[in-house]
């Protein structure tokens, strides 16, 4: 029988990614941090930027479905409604895989520290190849695909 040590109040931390098909950003983590528009808004504009990330190419923010509903956040620089996809984990690549991909490979174990598991994280995040995320991103229009024909509800 493996023993497993616990606590009443484990710390915690968050975790931002982006992804594309040509690379990732870096891991920002966000400790014992409680979230409200400043902070998030922050974290959305801080570190490193889109530019960083995509030069003057065409992209698409993704919010994951765990914003805080108490959060107004400014989206004027999105394009039409209609070009803002629903709020789904099944349409969101760092959901429906990215997560799994660092749960399956740095969450196995529980972690003593926030840092060791920070650094199980950045070496998860390290290992996955501009394979991996082309394959993800390319996964996408069949996934965009099934939701359309689910009308928006379940699909695998």
């Amino acid at each position: 029988m493996k023993k497993v040590e616990r606590t009443q109040k484990p710390k915690s931390v968050m975790v931002w990614a982006a992804i594309s098909r040509k690379g990732k950003s870096r891991l920002v983590f966000e400790e014992e941090v409680k979230i409200d528009r400043v902070v998030y808004m922050d974290m959305l504009e801080g570190g490193q930027t889109t530019n960083d990330l995509f030069g003057e190419e065409q992209w698409c923010f993704q919010q994951d479905e765990n914003c805080p509903d108490f959060i107004s956040v400014d989206t004027h620089w999105r394009r039409a409604d209609d070009e803002w996809s629903p709020n789904s984990s099944d349409l969101n690549p760092l959901d429906y895989s990215i997560w799994n991909i660092l749960e399956a490979k740095a969450c196995d174990t529980p972690y003593k520290t926030i840092e060791s598991l920070k650094r199980a994280l950045i070496k998860a995040w390290n290992e996955i190849t501009l394979e991996q995320l082309a394959s993800i991103i390319d996964n996408f229009p069949k996934r965009l695909k099934a939701c359309v024909e689910a009308k928006g509800g379940y699909f695998e």
